[in-house]
């Protein structure tokens, strides 16, 4: 049974979303995802003007005459939604929860898509596979995805990118654009984003809250890893162990920024105290740039 407070949560959250679609996102979604993918038609005789990159050589060879491959863009692109459920993504220290804004990712990125006839499934993880929704294309689905990410209660607490992304591969034969939210606190799944960033569209969320990047000075401090449960008390007013904290934060930022750089795919950092429509826009401006 959904709660009324999650109801209004997704209606909140369906109405800010649309508006964004509809004022700002719509075009941006379809100049950058839009037309990249190309499927065959046809084979036809050459005619002049033709790219002879596009010769078919092998029916050119039967036919004595030079033919050319046809190919038109596919009209219809799959997106599939890979949230990241584990407990560390129900924590926010500024006003909403990072599972919250990636709700709001999603819901923004699921009408852009279906406004522009797309599908859009979604995988919800932690260290298992916590959910499955097959891709559609229509209001009541986008509004269903976003309840599940607001309130479901996973089985689970911890982190297992590499077997959400391995699940992806099984469950999406065809080439589609995939969006991987999450705070990315695990370690060892660049083989399978690898393989997956080769295949398909795969581009980053990455979701940080303030307080994971810096300690505040507050004296002894009972910390709490929501994942595995463990406690420690640590002094926050020792300046060296806040330097060398906010070093591990920084180094950490640059490790992924680099894996993702390394493997040319696209990631996109989620501050959670400030608004995600800044980086979002400019994430599509670079795509857009960079398609010219």
């Amino acid at each position: 049974m959904i709660s009324q407070e999650v109801l209004r949560k997704v209606r909140r959250i369906e109405i800010r979303t649309r508006h964004l679609v509809n004022d700002v996102f719509s075009g941006e979604y379809h100049s950058v995802f839009k037309g990249r993918g190309m499927e065959f038609a046809e084979v036809r005789e050459y005619q002049f003007g033709d790219d002879i990159r596009s010769i078919d050589w092998n029916v050119t060879a039967r036919n004595q005459r030079p033919y050319v491959k046809v190919f038109e863009e596919e009209r219809e692109l799959t997106v599939m939604l890979l949230v990241d459920a584990s407990a560390s993504e129900v924590f926010g220290s500024v006003e909403q929860l990072k599972i919250e804004i990636a709700a709001e990712l999603a819901a923004l990125l699921s009408f852009a898509a279906i406004k522009n006839n797309d599908k859009v499934g979604l995988v919800m993880f932690t260290d298992q596979i916590e959910k499955y929704v097959p891709p559609r294309n229509s209001r009541t689905h986008i509004l269903r995805l976003i309840r599940e990410i607001l309130a479901f209660e996973p089985e689970s607490t911890g982190t297992d990118i590499s077997q959400a992304v391995e699940y992806f591969l099984n469950v999406q034969r065809r080439r589609s654009v995939a969006f991987l939210i999450s705070d990315f606190w695990d370690q060892g799944f660049d083989q399978p984003l690898r393989v997956a960033g080769k295949k398909h569209d795969m581009i980053g969320f990455w979701l940080v809250d303030p307080k994971e990047q810096a300690l505040p000075d507050v004296g002894l401090l009972r910390v709490r890893d929501p994942e595995t449960g463990e406690e420690m008390v640590v002094d926050t007013s020792d300046r060296e162990l806040r330097t060398l904290f906010e070093s591990a934060m920084q180094s950490r930022e640059e490790e992924l920024k680099n894996l993702f750089t390394s493997m040319n795919l696209d990631s996109v950092q989620i501050r959670t105290s400030e608004s995600y429509i800044e980086p979002v826009m400019k994430f599509f401006k670079m795509r857009e740039r960079r398609l010219r």
